[in-house]
């Protein structure tokens, strides 16, 4: 008998950390209109140090399409790296800029 994923299993939530050129060239926004696209919630914002903070909840695959995008990035952004820490999903809806 196979066994049923819990909810747990059923969503994932991480905190990414974006390094590169990624203030001040439409990243946030593009996060943003992404993660509503595929139906994840979460939200984005720029840090002092230069980098992007993004914490994502979904389901694994729409989680790992954000990493994917965290990634690539907006049509002017250098993504050099991004850093992903697992949490403990909490149930939040929408996505939001801060």
């Amino acid at each position: 008998m196979d066994a049923t994923p819990s909810d747990d299993i059923a969503r994932r939530r991480i905190r990414a950390t974006v390094h590169g050129v990624v203030q001040g060239v439409g990243f946030r926004w593009a996060a943003a209109e992404h993660a509503t696209e595929i139906g994840a919630s979460g939200w984005v914002r720029n840090q002092q140090d230069g980098t992007v903070l993004a914490e994502i909840e979904a389901s694994p695959e729409q989680v790992d399409d954000m990493i994917d995008f965290l990634h690539r990035g907006s049509q002017f952004a250098r993504v050099d790296g991004v850093d992903v820490d697992e949490l403990s999903p909490d149930g939040s809806a929408g996505f939001t800029i801060h």
